[in-house]
């Protein structure tokens, strides 16, 4: 049956060109997080004064940023934090708020409301201002950065969840499991939660765009990771100072950050054709 059903998946998933590209996308730039300590030539973080701001050549593919770094070296070893910190917060907030919408849904009532109510306070603010209060209070670093980033996704996964739960706690076979005597728990974990994965992925790919490029927004502002780390957000705000002498410094990163968000944004648009039954012929 999972073999059926991850075949009908695929046919229409194939049939969705940009998706396939997307896909490709991050799966390459996965690899190259993998393995970056295999694919780059040089160190990273190290100064060589002697070589910077050097043009692309072929001992420096992609230059030489202002203290004789490996731009090439330090984009490699940067999809890591990059793609981490995008993964942490969409984890984070795809945890509390399954969570939140869970119980919301399933409960209705008072708890609906209490938990709506604190819902639409979170969506009232902009996301990035709030990710920047937050930071203003936790102060700048890289796991501020994730958890920041987290927590304004909590109100999306939230809402999603929680009208899925509406329409499936709704449907007769939870009547069922419920006159044998299942409890709560085991309803809304092993019965409601699975059956409403397929909108909680689609809203975590879409999201796992909006997470990379909202942290490496922070981190240009000075607010997230901190030099000499090589995040692209970083590496973009060191390289402003440049732009007219050697915008390569930025051009690079910036490049590797618009096609990474543009995989997950053709991802998860063919994760969502594929998956969402309303959507399906």
């Amino acid at each position: 049956m999972f073999i059926g059903r991850l075949r009908q998946f695929w046919e229409i998933f194939s049939k969705n060109k940009a998706a396939v590209v997307g896909g490709a996308i991050i799966l390459f730039y996965i690899l190259i997080a993998l393995f970056a300590p295999l694919l780059a030539a040089h160190d990273p973080f190290e100064i060589q004064l002697d070589k910077k701001l050097q043009q692309p050549s072929f001992e420096h593919w992609m230059g030489t940023d202002d203290k004789g770094r490996d731009i090439l070296a330090r984009i490699l070893y940067g999809s890591r934090l990059s793609m981490g910190i995008g993964f942490a917060a969409v984890s984070f907030g795809a945890f509390f708020g399954i969570i939140m919408g869970l119980a919301a849904g399933y409960y209705g009532g008072w708890v609906d409301t209490i938990i709506s109510r604190i819902l639409d306070v979170m969506l009232a603010f902009p996301g990035i201002l709030l990710a920047l209060a937050i930071i203003s209070a936790l102060g700048p670093s890289l796991v501020n950065v994730m958890i920041a980033v987290g927590i304004f996704s909590v109100p999306l996964f939230a809402r999603v969840v929680r009208g899925s739960t509406l329409e499936t706690k709704k449907l007769e076979y939870i009547d069922a499991i419920r006159s044998l005597g299942a409890n709560d728990g085991t309803i809304i974990f092993k019965h409601i939660l699975p059956n409403i994965l397929s909108p909680i992925i689609i809203q975590g790919t879409l999201r796992l765009a909006t997470a990379i490029l909202s942290a490496a927004g922070l981190s240009f502002l000075g607010l997230g990771a901190q030099p000499p780390s090589p995040e692209w957000g970083t590496m973009l705000s060191s390289g402003r100072d440049f732009l007219f002498s050697a915008p390569y410094i930025a051009l690079f990163p910036g490049l590797a950050i618009s096609v990474l968000v543009l995989g997950f944004n053709l991802f998860g648009d063919g994760l969502r054709d594929a998956l969402d039954p309303r959507l399906k012929s």
